[in-house]
């Protein structure tokens, strides 16, 4: 199987996607931001002297998720229909969890925009907490499932 975003004569391009039936499909992403002992008891107690960090970040990947397109260069513009994103604190590394879904009926799959969204919010958990502790760390950003479209339902993890 050849590269899809490249032409016969190896130029980036856009693939069409005109042809393809509109499909409910679904992507879930994940990322973890090691914040240390120190930031994690802050964000635990959600007293961060920048403020809501679980909001601001969720606003940011949601912003994020809606504006792909315009980041990722070959990426097509979506009707996103539902982007949820959750965070769960985890004691025994002083992390938290970054978890997006994003769901969409269109001809292409939603997979960019679940990644977009929790890189975002994983860098607005950093800026939020780099004051606190340069060590904080954004890692694991990854693609936990997809579903719909021709490859089905994909699971990862």
């Amino acid at each position: 199987m050849g590269f899809t975003h490249l032409s016969e004569d190896g130029k980036a391009r856009m693939v069409d996607v005109s042809e393809k039936p509109f499909t409910p499909r679904e992507a879930v992403a994940r990322g973890r931001v090691l914040l240390g002992e120190k930031v994690f008891a802050l964000v635990k107690d959600r007293n961060l002297p920048k403020g809501d960090l679980f909001g601001a970040a969720r606003i940011a990947g949601i912003l994020a998720a809606k504006r792909t397109w315009e980041l990722i260069p070959l990426c097509h513009p979506l009707p996103l229909t539902r982007i949820e994103i959750d965070f769960s604190l985890h004691p025994e590394d002083f992390s938290l969890e970054i978890e997006a879904r994003v769901r969409t009926v269109a001809q292409t799959g939603v997979e960019m925009e679940a990644l977009t969204a929790v890189s975002v919010a994983a860098l607005t958990i950093y800026d939020m907490c780099k004051g606190i502790d340069k060590s904080v760390r954004i890692t694991d950003i990854r693609l936990a499932q997809k579903r719909g479209g021709k490859s089905g339902e994909v699971i990862l993890e």
